[in-house]
């Protein structure tokens, strides 16, 4: 039983309104029921263990890139379109934030006697998760929410973050178990986090496997204790709220829009099928069909999966609500056919992923990241751009097409 990462955000105060959370929710039950499909429980488990992928899977659907507001808000939208399809998906999503995380211990008991699994065990791990987080390590973080995500064979993810007022920062924690195991049996492989002096406190009795286990570890050769630390993922997200070019990885991102234009999509067999899908709704679900199939070292730059479907603040650019829900429609029809034995537009879906990595192994960016944005915030009310501020409106001197 690892941590498997662990993620530094700025706190972003603010609420997601309720034309982008059901559009949220929509498109991540569709991302995760495809997951689910092709890749299995395990597989999303461990997806969601990931902060990289985490942060990315926030991204593209429309919550700000870098924000702490991102773990509230996309597993408040998951809960809610997830937990009532518990049955016919496996997996089922308790706690949450303030007052509903202190009622995780039920519902995990609630789905585990449902599913003939070991609640108790499941329970104690819950807690021992949140006790070494919040209590075993004092990093000057103190939890606020708490996301226990289990599966009916007993797997499960934990999802929690910790707020410092001093740092005005959240540290998100990914906690990952394969299977059931005693927190004595493999304890955490390290603890990473900026220095905050004496930061341990292991007094707490429900700490002393972890205490137990600490002990041992201080013993290994430094040389092999450096070699440990260097394999945790620890995301810093920066504090500007504006997407840079720095953010991003220009390859991957200039592969996409290349892609994206109707002109090149015709030139690949396995995306005949997408053919008739507009450019801007192909810009936005290859970066999905990234989300769902994408390798690991494809998550590096959360930043780029806001280029999607923008960002409820504005940035990079408003939420084009119509291209988000041609989207979500795309994937629902191609869930559906594929469900009765037609499974070819899902695999031109997932054809998108793989033909975008290709190209960007010999893509050359052009630099006009600046113009990018300038085009999308331009032409954002062409596709229904909103933001918490109100809907986008067409500027009085409309710009160029850069794509004409």
């Amino acid at each position: 039983m690892k941590r498997s990462g662990s993620a530094d955000l700025p706190l972003h105060y603010g609420h997601v309104p309720l034309w982008l959370a059901e559009r949220m929710g929509k498109l991540g039950k569709v991302i995760v029921e495809e997951i689910l499909s092709n890749q299995g429980k395990s597989a999303l488990l461990s997806k969601f263990s990931d902060p990289f992928w985490f942060q990315s899977l926030g991204a593209v659907m429309g919550m700000d890139w870098h924000s702490s507001g991102i773990t509230t808000s996309v597993m408040g939208a998951l809960k809610r379109s997830i937990n009532p399809n518990a049955k016919e998906f496996g997996i089922f999503i308790c706690g949450g934030k303030g007052k509903q995380s202190r009622n995780t211990p039920n519902e995990v008991l609630r789905f585990a006697e449902l599913n003939g699994l070991a609640a108790q065990d499941l329970v104690r791990s819950s807690k021992l998760t949140a006790k070494v987080d919040n209590t075993a390590i004092q990093d000057g973080f103190q939890l606020y929410q708490h996301h226990f995500i289990v599966s009916n064979e007993g797997q499960w993810t934990v999802i929690q973050q910790g707020m410092s007022n001093s740092s005005s920062t959240a540290r998100r924690y990914h906690w990952h178990s394969p299977s059931i195991k005693s927190f004595t049996e493999e304890p955490h492989t390290s603890i990473y986090g900026e220095n905050q002096g004496n930061i341990l406190n292991l007094t707490d009795k429900m700490a002393q496997p972890l205490k137990t286990a600490m002990m041992e570890v201080t013993t290994e050769n430094p040389d092999k204790m450096l070699s440990e630390i260097s394999k945790i993922k620890h995301l810093v997200m920066p504090m500007h709220h504006d997407v840079k070019a720095k953010d991003v990885d220009m390859k991957r991102l200039g592969a996409v829009l290349w892609l994206a234009q109707e002109k090149n999509v015709n030139n690949f067999e396995e995306l005949l099928l997408l053919e008739g899908l507009g450019p801007r709704t192909l810009q936005s679900l290859a970066l999905v069909s990234e989300v769902i199939y994408g390798q690991p070292s494809q998550f590096k730059d959360p930043a780029r999966f806001s280029f999607a479907h923008g960002g409820k603040d504005g940035h990079p650019f408003p939420v084009p609500t119509k291209v988000y829900d041609e989207t979500i429609e795309t994937l629902q029809q191609a869930i559906q056919k594929s469900k009765l034995g037609q499974s070819d537009k899902i695999q031109a879906i997932r054809s998108l992923s793989k033909v975008t990595a290709r190209l960007a192994e010999d893509f050359v960016p052009n630099g006009n990241f600046n113009e990018l944005i300038a085009h999308e915030r331009a032409n954002s009310w062409k596709y229904g751009g909103r933001t918490v501020f109100g809907k986008a409106k067409a500027p009085q001197n409309q710009q160029l097409d850069l794509f004409q």
